[in-house]
């Protein structure tokens, strides 16, 4: 049996870069404990010069663009390097917002109330405040970490925030009032429940990477049926978005007790105080076994390929 040397791959292009390299280096650090591991730095939309099929599996921490999107695990793909984490087709599907709300729809499950639009065809407001009133949210269709998300508490916001939208895809929503929920996601078994209690009230980029600025509680504080119902739905969500090995889903707990899918991250944070790693504190994995656990499929992929290869 050939033992192959976990790649970790950290940095790339888009706005999460830095948020990558925290993750990554956590990440590599924790692996090397069990398996031969080396850091990849990556600063361009192309695979790492060095890794090789033959002898690396390939661990991303890369967030946002060219990361979660499909783009690395494309090119992974066409060059037949094993990677943990979803494939390319699940990571470009939970990248697109409004996709990922159809596919979790269309399985069963609940998603906030909204339109997706293009820059160059916006709603009008007239018809956006009829519909869904004045506290609204709208962010970006495929950005992470909270990144461009604005919360509309009156129609003079709605004016001025779409008037500011010059390109791109975005995301308009009914705003949720209630409590962020985060659910890991392991092997298609939902991990515990993470509840995100942002000082500010709402759970943005400075929110996610402020020390201080956000409390949070894992096991969340809920009863046992609120707490088997968020984990369903993950479960759920995973499973009707095609994904594969891990993920983590979040969601709003609204005051009438009715759970609504925000999104499905498949390559999230993985510091130790990052929340898939809290959700799987929960049920008694601590980092370096979660990290092991997060890696095993792809381990067993790359062997197949190994065999595959020496018959030929």
């Amino acid at each position: 049996m050939i033992k192959p040397i976990i790649a970790v791959f950290a940095g790339g292009t888009s706005a999460e870069r830095e948020v990558s390299l925290g993750s990554g280096r956590a990440a590599a650090l924790a692996l090397a404990r069990s398996f031969p591991t080396r850091f990849f730095e990556v600063v361009g939309p192309a695979i790492p010069a060095g890794v090789d099929a033959a002898r690396h599996v390939v661990f991303s921490t890369l967030h946002g663009t060219f990361g979660e999107d499909g783009g690395m695990q494309r090119l992974l793909d066409a060059a037949g390097i094993q990677y943990a984490g979803c494939d390319a087709v699940s990571s470009g599907l939970t990248m697109d917002k409004a996709r990922t709300k159809e596919a979790v729809a269309a399985g069963g499950g609940r998603v906030v109330p909204g339109i997706f639009f293009e820059a160059a065809a916006l709603p009008t407001v007239d018809a956006v405040v009829a519909e869904w009133g004045e506290h609204l949210v709208v962010k970006p269709n495929s950005e992470g970490s909270s990144v461009g998300l604005s919360l509309i508490s009156s129609r003079a916001e709605l004016v001025a925030k779409l008037a500011s939208i010059k390109m791109g895809s975005w995301l308009l929503e009914r705003r949720i009032v209630g409590r962020e929920l985060s659910v890991g996601v392991l092997g298609g078994k939902a991990l515990g429940v993470v509840e995100i209690r942002p000082k500010s009230g709402v759970y943005d980029f400075a929110s996610k990477y402020t020390k201080g600025l956000t409390e949070y509680f894992a096991p969340a504080p809920l009863d046992p049926a609120h707490t088997q119902a968020a984990q369903a739905a993950a479960e759920l969500a995973f499973a009707a978005c095609g994904c594969r090995d891990y993920a983590r889903v979040d969601f709003m707990l609204s005051a009438r007790q009715e759970l609504y899918l925000l999104e499905i991250n498949t390559l999230p944070g993985m510091k130790e105080t990052s929340l898939l790693p809290m959700s799987a504190r929960c049920v008694g994995l601590d980092f370096s076994r979660l990290v092991r656990e997060l890696v095993a499929p792809s381990l067993g992929r790359f062997q197949e390929a190994a065999t595959s290869r020496l018959r030929l």
